[in-house]
């Protein structure tokens, strides 16, 4: 239907109270899926791919210490399969860079056909993540691409994430950022945390988002707020992956948090930790319950065994790498085997996200 920015996506839903999932895959195939489901579901579709998954899908198993090559070479690769796709379906489609971390990581995405990407300078002392996001809306916004800043910092791992502790957004100085830098979308800190251990009863500071809002509206700033760390980690999964011999924890951002806030201002929300908890389930179904047969010359079970504690699928499905980020010809027969259930688990979580946040049914809503 159509290649669009994603915040033509996110200011509809803004504009009329629902979010849309941003999901992030390190597969082809998981984008696929992802066209497909929101395909079921009549709705856009927002594909996202972290520094390392540029890397891993640049052919780099050791993921996060990928090159400025790999990363090259993975960010064209997705976002000519995404842009075929998009020619071919049915809804508006996005390809996202998410944390982006350099100037250069920015710019290779948009040269690859990137038509939003995210610069992550929350790290940085406040001037200098000023200019740095600049510098990037400035060359992307030439491109006709979007741009998602960060202000704040949220605790937590994620990949090459990471924080000890968080520092929540000033609606001030949010307000201050987007007029300088001429962001398109803004990623706020206001209780939610990356990883898929959040701790017992999150509460989220819905008024950081309020505030942000009104002050938006008042100084007519078209901004749209964007929230990481936002993971629903369902319990289900997580307890049977443990069911059949994993050893994982979580606990995400209950449903009833987020719904608090969507109405408020949040339309992208980031999903990356769920898809990776139902592929790591999918796959232990695989071998221990549909096909057994399977383990005795697996290149990925002993993995797994080794892992019992992670639901990082890239380390179990490392040794299948060049399958996985291209198009063979001809997949070997375990990769064959296990590419439904690697389906099946990115649009369990697809349609499961479309349905909570309400972005169901918009597609022909939306106008370039």
């Amino acid at each position: 239907m159509a290649y669009i920015q994603s915040k033509t996506i996110l200011k509809h839903a803004r504009d009329n109270k629902y979010a849309h999932g941003a999901f992030n895959v390190n597969l082809l195939i998981q984008a696929k899926a992802i066209i497909e489901a929101c395909e079921e579901n009549r709705c856009a579709a927002i594909i996202q791919v972290a520094e390392p998954g540029l890397a891993f899908i640049g052919g780099r198993a050791d993921f996060l210490n990928g090159t400025i090559e790999d990363k090259k070479r993975g960010a064209k690769r997705i976002a000519n399969y995404v842009k075929k796709l998009a020619k071919e379906a049915t809804i508006p489609v996005s390809l996202h860079l998410d944390h982006g971390r350099s100037y250069e990581t920015c710019k290779i995405c948009i040269e690859a056909g990137f038509n939003s990407v995210m610069i992550d300078g929350s790290a940085l002392e406040y001037e200098d993540n000023l200019k740095l996001t600049k510098k990037v809306v400035n060359y992307a916004h030439k491109h006709g691409v979007s741009v998602e800043g960060e202000l704040g910092v949220l605790a937590g791992v994620e990949d090459h994430v990471f924080s000890a502790t968080s520092t929540y957004t000033n609606p001030l100085l949010a307000l201050d950022y987007v007029k300088k830098t001429g962001v398109d979308l803004l990623a706020i800190s206001y209780g939610t945390k990356h990883g898929a251990v959040k701790g017992d009863n999150v509460k989220l500071r819905k008024e950081i988002v309020i505030s942000t809002m009104e002050l938006f509206n008042y100084e007519n700033v078209d901004c749209v707020l964007v929230s990481h760390g936002s993971s629903l980690v369902p319990e289900y999964i997580v307890n049977e992956i443990n069911e059949l011999g994993g050893n994982v924890k979580g606990k995400g951002v209950p449903i009833s948090e987020l719904n608090e806030v969507i109405p408020s201002g949040i339309a992208k929300i980031n999903m990356d930790t769920d898809i990776r908890l139902a592929t790591t389930r999918n796959l232990l179904e695989f071998y221990e319950i549909y096909h057994p047969e399977y383990k005795e010359n697996s290149k990925i079970y002993p993995l797994m065994v080794e892992k019992r504690d992670s639901f990082e699928y890239r380390y179990y499905l490392k040794e299948y790498i060049d399958e996985l980020v291209t198009e063979p010809k001809k997949y070997s027969d375990e990769v064959k085997a296990i590419l439904p259930y690697l389906v099946l688990a990115t649009k369990e979580i697809v349609l499961t996200a479309n349905v909570l946040f309400k972005s169901f049914g918009d597609k022909t809503k939306i106008k370039e």
